[in-house]
C-alpha cells in the first residue's frame, strides 16, 4: 500500500490550513489518496469546524483520514489571526516545510504537497531561499540549477528556466548550458513523473517574435538557438525559440508536452489566466515527489470561508498519480 502524502500547511494565517481542510472534506467526491497535514492545528480550527485528530506518527494517518483530518503538530501555542502574518506563524511554516520534507525523504510520505507561504515573512526570520523550490533542493541535495519549477494545468505545463529574478537581469542570466539544464530536468521529469516516453518540449523565444532573426535582439539566436541545437542532437524532441505570443492557444498546446520559457511571467502568465483555481507547481529533478497549488496566501480572503481549493486538490492529485507512477517503476 502508498504511504500517505504529507501536506505542509504553509503560513497558518494564510489560506493553506482552509483549502487543506475543505480538500479533506471532498476526499471522496475528488477520490483524494490519504494525507496528513503537518502544522499548527490551531490554525486549521481556526477557520474549520470539521475533525481533525492530531497524530504522532505518518503511519496513523491512513485509519485516521477516513473520519478525520489527521495533523502533525507542529508550533502552537499563539494567537493566530487568519489574516494577519506574524513572525511566530513564520517560524512555524518553516519548521512544517522542514518536518514534511524529512519525512518525505524517509519515505513514510509517498509526496510532498506544500501550502501557500510569505515570503516577506521567511526572510524576516532569516530564510535564505528565493523561495520553497530552492529549499526543498536543498534538503534532498540537490543543485538548484538541476531542478525545474513545473507549472501543471489540465493540458498546459510550463518551465521557467529564471525564476524570480528582476527582468533586467534575466538576458544576462541565459547561458545554454541553464537552457539545456532545465531542459533536460522536465525532460526527464516528463518521463519518470507523467510517464511521457519522447516529451515534446517547445522552448520559447526571449525577445517579441523570437527577435525577428536578430532584428529585435540576438538573444534567441545567440543564447537559446545553440541549446535547441544542442538537445536535439542528443535526440530529444525540442522545437524553437518560438515566439511566445503564440505558443499557448489551444492548437499549440496540443503540439508539445511543456512550454520551456525563459523568465517566470511569460510561464506562469498563461498557466494562471487558464487554470488559476487548478493551478500546480511541480519540482522536477528531485528525488521525492513535491507539488503545491501555484496560488499564494491569498491573506484578504484568509478565514472568510472564500478560499477555493481546487488547486490544492489539483497537486494532492498529481502528486499521488506521481509517487504511485515512481513506485511502480522501481
Amino acid at each position: 500500500m502508498t504511504a500517505p502524502l504529507a501536506v505542509a500547511l504553509g503560513d497558518p494565517a494564510g489560506v493553506g490550513p482552509e483549502i487543506v481542510a475543505k480538500a479533506w472534506e471532498r476526499r471522496e467526491a475528488a477520490q483524494l489518496p490519504p494525507f496528513f497535514a503537518v502544522g499548527d492545528r490551531d490554525a486549521v480550527e481556526a477557520v474549520w469546524k470539521g475533525p481533525v485528530q492530531s497524530i504522532s506518527d505518518p503511519g496513523e494517518a491512513t485509519d485516521v483520514f477516513r473520519h478525520a483530518l489527521p495533523v502533525i503538530r507542529v508550533g502552537g501555542g499563539h494567537a493566530i489571526t487568519p489574516g494577519s502574518p506574524d513572525l511566530d506563524g513564520a517560524r512555524t511554516t518553516l519548521d512544517s516545510l522542514e518536518m514534511a520534507v524529512g519525512l518525505t525523504r524517509g519515505g513514510v510520505a509517498s509526496g510532498l504537497v506544500t501550502g501557500p507561504v510569505s515570503k516577506a515573512q521567511l526572510y524576516a526570520i532569516g530564510f535564505a531561499h528565493p523561495g520553497q523550490t530552492e529549499f526543498v533542493a536543498e534538503r534532498c541535495g540537490v543543485a538548484r540549477d538541476c531542478v525545474a519549477m513545473m507549472l501543471v494545468g489540465p493540458d498546459l505545463r510550463t518551465v521557467p528556466v529564471t525564476v524570480h529574478e528582476p527582468i533586467r537581469d534575466v538576458p544576462d542570466l541565459l547561458t545554454p548550458e541553464l537552457i539545456i539544464v532545465k531542459a533536460r530536468a522536465t525532460i526527464r521529469g516528463l518521463q519518470r513523473q507523467f510517464g511521457i516516453d519522447q516529451p515534446r518540449i517547445a522552448v520559447a523565444g526571449l525577445n517579441p517574435h523570437a527577435g525577428e532573426d536578430g532584428a529585435i535582439g540576438r538573444e534567441d539566436i545567440d543564447i537559446i538557438l545553440p541549446a535547441v541545437e544542442r538537445l536535439r542532437s542528443e535526440g530529444f524532441d525540442v522545437t524553437g525559440p518560438l515566439p511566445a505570443d503564440t505558443m499557448f492557444h489551444a492548437r499549440a498546446r496540443a503540439r508539445y508536452d511543456a512550454a520551456l520559457c525563459m523568465y517566470h511571467d511569460q510561464a506562469l502568465v498563461p498557466l494562471k489566466t487558464l487554470y488559476f483555481d487548478e493551478g500546480v507547481n511541480m519540482t522536477l529533478g528531485l528525488p521525492i515527489v513535491r507539488t503545491s497549488p501555484d496560488h499564494g496566501t491569498a491573506f484578504n480572503i484568509a478565514g472568510k470561508d472564500q478560499a477555493n481549493p481546487g488547486a490544492m486538490i489539483a497537486a494532492l492529485k498529481i502528486a499521488d498519480a506521481s509517487a504511485r507512477r515512481i513506485a511502480a517503476a522501481a
